[in-house]
């Protein structure tokens, strides 16, 4: 009993830290991207709700708790009530396996910052888990019986599809660089190394717009285009299942920018920075504060980018996935295994 106490208590306290950091990113993440497009359009933004608006998520939230729930008598109910979780829950499972820090020691027994470290294929457990994230919107669409509502979900499901090859094509280099799918591995491949940013560059440009594209965020939100076709997949939901695909997006959003670090930006590395000078608790501690740093300049992008850019055509869209990233990722994975094998670059591990 004290065996499986050992290991599941620390497993219980990471699930609840992370997911109260999560979800508390995912409120306020909708904060900043409201300030940060104000501080753009030279205005205000909210600033009513608490000392600089900082209470305005609470009241966001609070507001789509008492709203009307309406289901429509069209919907398909089972899936319909589905599908707002399916969004959701994939963001948040993903973040499982992605190490937020090094280790904190306590009591001379250390403890790794991330909830599963013994997960040696997490980049592909992590890949599979988010693709799901897709079946809510086809799944949200379909089932509602509004025809705006099943354009957004086949919009969708032809994006992701469109997408994919170039996030597995640009992420593939990586692994064959750092010898390794464990996300960890991957993060300790660029200590005391170049970050991967700089060495797959290429990689890492195909993968920045392609993860657009997988989070739908503008200029790729294609799926709920409002000019077009109202709101899309989530036409015809209101109350808490509105604000459960709301916050499936920025959870998206959160992941991404969690995994580009990871992948590019050496995880929770600095230059020239070795984390067990600073104590075995003070280590970890800082470590984990880089990390979410820089998932914090991330979202600043993600943000910028969509009050910075105009949605593309569909047309356009689909050029981009077809005609300019896939034969980029191509040439990306051409060019990296070349200097891999022809001429001994990569990290050994």
């Amino acid at each position: 009993m004290n065996a499986w106490l050992a290991i599941l208590l620390p497993a219980a306290i990471k699930i609840v830290v992370i997911l109260a950091i999560v979800l508390t990113g995912v409120a306020y993440t909708t904060l900043a991207e409201r300030k940060v497009s104000a501080w753009m359009q030279d205005r205000k933004g909210p600033n009513r709700v608490g000392p600089f608006g900082l209470l305005q998520p609470v009241a966001d939230g609070m507001k789509f708790f008492f709203k009307e729930d309406i289901t429509p008598r069209q919907a398909y109910k089972p899936v319909y009530l589905l599908a707002p979780l399916c969004t959701l829950v994939p963001a948040l499972v993903t973040f499982s396996v992605i190490p937020f820090g090094t280790e904190i020691t306590v009591a001379g027994k250390s403890y790794p910052l991330w909830i599963a470290p013994g997960m040696d294929l997490g980049l592909l457990f992590l890949l599979s888990i988010s693709s799901l994230a897709i079946y809510g919107i086809i799944l949200g669409g379909w089932s509602s019986g509004n025809k705006y509502s099943i354009f957004g979900a086949l919009r969708g499901a032809s994006q992701v599809v469109s997408y994919e090859l170039g996030v597995g094509l640009s992420l593939l280099t990586v692994v064959i660089w750092s010898g390794s799918f464990g996300l960890q591995d991957i993060v300790n491949a660029q200590k005391g190394h170049p970050w991967f940013f700089l060495t797959h560059f290429l990689g890492f440009i195909v993968f920045l717009v392609a993860i657009f594209a997988e989070t739908n965020r503008l200029p790729f939100d294609l799926p709920e285009g409002e000019s077009e076709i109202v709101g899309g997949y989530h036409t015809e939901y209101s109350g808490l299942r509105f604000a459960m695909f709301f916050m499936g997006e920025y959870a998206n959003m959160i992941t991404a920018s969690a995994l580009l670090v990871t992948l590019f930006f050496g995880g929770w590395n600095l230059p020239f920075v070795d984390w067990a000078k600073f104590g075995p608790i003070w280590g970890g501690v800082l470590s984990a504060a880089v990390f979410f740093t820089k998932i914090a300049f991330f979202l600043f992008f993600f943000i910028w980018v969509r009050w910075t850019l105009p949605r593309f055509r569909y047309d356009q869209l689909m050029n981009i996935g077809w005609k300019r990233l896939f034969p980029l990722a191509l040439a990306n994975l051409l060019l990296m295994t070349t200097l891999m094998v022809f001429f001994g670059f990569g990290v050994k591990q």
